[in-house]
């Protein structure tokens, strides 16, 4: 990993290493890719409005992230069976997110333990998918809050499986040796992805998930909890009235709706709704430390850091993802060096243009 100099490297290292099926399944989206293609477009077209003379080369990049310290305004992303990957699979990553101090965030369909991932000392949160059987979901609940787990994450924009035509194309299935190890046996699924995929998916999921549903989860938990896949201002505000302490701003990665707004369009709108009503996250596209700033900058609180994990865990498990994060903490810190910010405040205050 000595010539991986930005995430670029590992994308391209990766693509080398993994699997094809496994590599059409990180990289894809849905339709015809559009919006993981806008994602990134998004974020280019974005322009910082650098101060100067701020008096400072050492900038404080740590946060307070739910009630938990983060060294950077920053967590991994929820995805799915990460040992399909590297056989650490989310141990490794929750290893290199804890070497880094930031959280680490177990998808429900992981391929390693609610109880296996906290003991690794990681700052956990458990993302959730609405299940048909509710009692399933609390009772995932329960074990999260006896394991330790930080805060939970529910996902809501996916009361349908997009058609992923990588996916279909190949018929993808998940190895043999993988299943959702969180979920009661009769409940694992394969990956979600799309073709004969799309059917479990449906069998496992609730599509009619609704605001009331957000507000019994609430209800039924004292953990920080977060709604992801928020676009709609609107729909953020409805969430934070439900009870939520923080919104992702985020279009599944452009692998739902394909042609939805980009994260890093939708983001500002999202943040002047909210206020400090509740914390906002965003993800969607990010792949340098610029990146990060421009998101603070457009009124994130932190982000979410998806597919270049899996690069960093596919080149060299647990040190490579550890790569990977240093990577962004160096970039983020040049910078925000380059733009005159002495902290995340400061960040969060600089102008941008398109």
């Amino acid at each position: 990993m000595a010539s991986m100099h930005s995430l670029d490297d590992f994308e391209r290292a990766a693509e080398e290493r993994m699997a094809s099926d496994a590599w059409d399944f990180v990289s894809g989206g849905s339709g015809r890719e559009l919006t993981v293609a806008a994602n990134r477009t998004a974020l280019d077209r974005v322009r910082i409005v650098p101060r100067v003379l701020a008096g400072s080369t050492e900038p404080a990049m740590t946060v307070s992230l739910l009630g938990s310290p983060a060294d950077l305004p920053l967590a991994t992303a929820p995805m799915a069976y990460q040992r399909w990957f590297h056989p650490d699979g989310e141990l490794a990553v929750a290893r290199a997110a804890a070497a880094h101090g930031v959280p680490f965030v177990l998808s429900m369909m992981g391929s390693r333990t609610i109880e296996e991932v906290t003991e690794t000392g990681a700052t956990t949160w458990l993302q959730l998918y609405w299940l048909r059987d509710r009692e399933v979901t609390l009772d995932l609940v329960r074990r999260a809050e006896a394991a330790g787990v930080a805060a939970l994450m529910l996902t809501v924009d996916l009361p349908v499986m997009a058609r992923r035509l990588r996916d279909l194309r190949r018929g993808l299935t998940v190895p043999g040796h993988l299943s959702a190890v969180n979920l009661p046996p009769g409940d694992q699924g394969s990956v979600p992805g799309g073709g004969p995929l799309r059917a479990e998916s449906e069998t496992l999921f609730d599509g009619s998930l609704s605001f009331d549903d957000v507000a019994w989860l609430r209800s039924r938990t004292s953990l920080p909890l977060v709604v992801k896949g928020v676009l709609a201002p609107e729909d953020a505000v409805r969430a934070a009235e439900a009870g939520v302490d923080a919104v992702v701003v985020s279009n599944h990665g452009g692998r739902q709706l394909d042609g939805a707004v980009a994260t890093a369009t939708a983001l500002p709108a999202v943040r002047q709704a909210l206020g400090d009503r509740c914390a906002v996250l965003m993800d969607g596209g990010i792949r340098h430390g610029a990146d990060v700033l421009k998101a603070l900058a457009l009124g994130a609180d932190a982000v979410l850091v998806g597919r270049p994990v899996l690069w960093g865990l596919g080149v060299g498990g647990a040190p490579g993802v550890r790569e990977v994060l240093g990577l962004l903490r160096t970039e983020l810190e040049e910078t925000m060096i380059l733009a005159g910010c002495k902290d995340v405040g400061a960040a969060r205050g600089l102008k941008v243009v398109a």
